[in-house]
């Protein structure tokens, strides 16, 4: 009797613990899938625009992180932290004046705008973060290995066929001449006529001759015409910079990082405080950001380290938020350069004539790696003055350097004469 009731106590026990195991699961699951994407993306949408600038989820930025603060505090208390920090601590709360402490007296701002439901959204989201990308993995990596056949490959190929041809030929003759077909000279043989009917025959020569000099000049002359001349230049750069993540699928306008090229000759390559601008808050980059250069496919990993190169030249540290002072230049290589005797105004081309950047330097907003577009030859840039108009006189820009000009001579009208001297006479007057 005792062994009986030892086995149905563990085989009690035995079940009871399957149970809890499967109702854990099947609540873990139930937690993990039931999420409203609505409210989520709305509160993310808050998140991005008013939290942002200074809170990450998972870890500290000027604010704290903010992942799982409904687990931290209440949620009447954060709903009057959020619209009013200042008001909050005024009441003596003793948990706002902590924080308020703890950086060091820095204010929040207010946001009393915000609705409960907005609110709500805003905590939602940090509770439950972002949605995982469903692309696989593996899928990811099988695609990315996928290569091209190489050229060489063909000109094997090609090879091997008519090494086949030849062979089949020669069998067949060998074949007929064992059935008693009359022998024939070999190919060599054939070859040794062909070449003895060649060297006795002048008008041959002459024409080859002239053959061969135009073959010559034709060559000649186009390795000359294309010294200096870059076009598809694409050197590797210290940072992996993408033109296409920031001027493509973030829009950045090219003239935010390129500032110069609206009011002087060179369009010049942006400090690292402007990079610091935005990257001061984006230390990192989203889950499924791929970037990928002929040497390397980058990953979040990788691109997370390239951002950092940034924060070590700024002189910032990433992880403490403090300044170091420990600055450094970033070493970019030059992709477009002109002869010196070239002379090109970036003003004159994109605040005056309105020239579009992509005009001269490409669909830079495609471009992962960027490279030398155009040729960049004389011959291109006079092809474009001849076939592009350009009214200078309705333009704005042009109207304005005119009055200013007809106010410091004390004329109505700036003539050719008085305008002979500056920049903007050698080439429309």
């Amino acid at each position: 009797m005792k062994s009986v009731y030892l086995h149905n106590r563990i085989s009690k026990l035995l079940l009871k613990s399957v149970t809890f195991v499967l109702l854990f699961l099947m609540s873990f699951s139930v937690y993990s899938q039931d999420v409203d994407e609505a409210k989520q993306g709305e509160g993310k949408k808050l998140f991005k625009s008013l939290c942002a600038s200074c809170h990450k989820l998972d870890k500290k930025l000027v604010g704290p992180a903010l992942a799982g603060v409904e687990e931290r505090r209440e949620n009447d208390w954060l709903k009057k932290w959020i619209r009013n920090n200042a008001e909050l601590r005024a009441s003596g709360d003793r948990d706002a004046v902590a924080i308020y402490d703890e950086y060091n007296g820095a204010n929040m701002n207010a946001f009393p705008q915000l609705t409960d439901q907005d609110i709500d959204n805003i905590l939602y989201y940090t509770t439950v973060g972002d949605p995982r990308s469903k692309a696989s993995e593996s899928t990811e990596v099988v695609a990315t290995t996928q290569k091209e056949a190489p050229g060489w490959l063909i000109y094997i190929l090609a090879a091997i066929i008519v090494t086949a041809f030849l062979i089949i030929a020669s069998l067949l003759k060998t074949i007929s001449e064992l059935k008693g077909a009359p022998k024939t000279p070999g190919l060599l043989g054939n070859l040794h006529e062909l070449w003895i009917g060649v060297k006795q025959n002048t008008f041959l020569h002459v024409v080859g001759t002239i053959f061969f000099l135009l073959v010559a000049a034709y060559i000649g002359f186009g390795s000359l015409f294309s010294v200096g001349v870059d076009q598809g230049y694409q050197p590797i750069q210290p940072i992996a910079f993408s033109h296409k993540i920031h001027a493509g699928d973030n829009q950045i306008d090219c003239q935010y990082c390129h500032s110069s090229a609206k009011h002087s000759k060179h369009s010049g390559i942006p400090s690292v405080n402007v990079c610091m601008n935005c990257h001061k808050n984006i230390s990192e980059v989203a889950e499924n950001t791929v970037l990928v250069t002929e040497e390397k496919t980058y990953r979040k990993a990788d691109l997370d380290k390239e951002i950092q190169k940034i924060y070590k030249a700024a002189g910032w540290n990433s992880e403490t938020l403090e300044y170091t002072g420990e600055t450094e230049p970033i070493k970019w290589i030059r992709i477009h350069n002109l002869p010196d005797f070239a002379y090109f105004n970036h003003s004159q081309h994109v605040t005056v004539a309105g020239v579009a950047c992509q005009k001269c330097h490409g669909p830079v907003e495609t471009m992962e790696e960027l490279y030398q577009f155009s040729p960049l030859t004389m011959g291109w840039c006079i092809d474009c003055h001849r076939e592009t108009k350009v009214d200078l006189k309705g333009n704005e820009y042009y109207q304005k350097i005119h009055e200013q000009l007809a106010k410091k001579y004390g004329v109505e009208q700036v003539t050719a004469a008085q305008l002979g001297g500056l920049e903007c006479g050698k080439c429309h007057y």
